[in-house]
């Protein structure tokens, strides 16, 4: 079974719980910043967890920022649990490397 995207309730409710994320051009988003030495030991981590969940971001490296956007291809290209879900995994290991939000 294919999986579902979010209603617009479960994805309202799944914002409240995710401060750093937005929703742009039908994706989760978020961008964060660390020291430039940093990005590559963030990055690294982001991988090793988006290949554990066999569930990837699209990531844009520049300079000392890390962009990440997350949807579901198996939904049609929606924002699904499993985003949700590797969001919340993105911004813990943001804090545990330093990284901060950028709005």
């Amino acid at each position: 079974m294919a999986t579902q995207p979010l209603t617009p309730a479960e994805l309202d409710r799944a914002l409240a719980t995710l401060s750093d994320w937005r929703v742009a051009d039908g994706a989760l988003t978020a961008t964060y910043e660390t020291a430039r030495p940093a990005v590559g030991g963030f990055y690294a981590a982001v991988a090793e967890a988006e290949d554990a969940a066999d569930h990837h971001a699209r990531v844009t490296i520049l300079y000392g920022t890390l962009s990440f956007a997350l949807n579901t291809h198996d939904a049609g290209g929606a924002i699904t649990a499993k985003d949700v879900e590797t969001a919340h995994r993105i911004t813990e290991l943001a804090s545990e490397h330093g990284a901060t939000a950028r709005h």
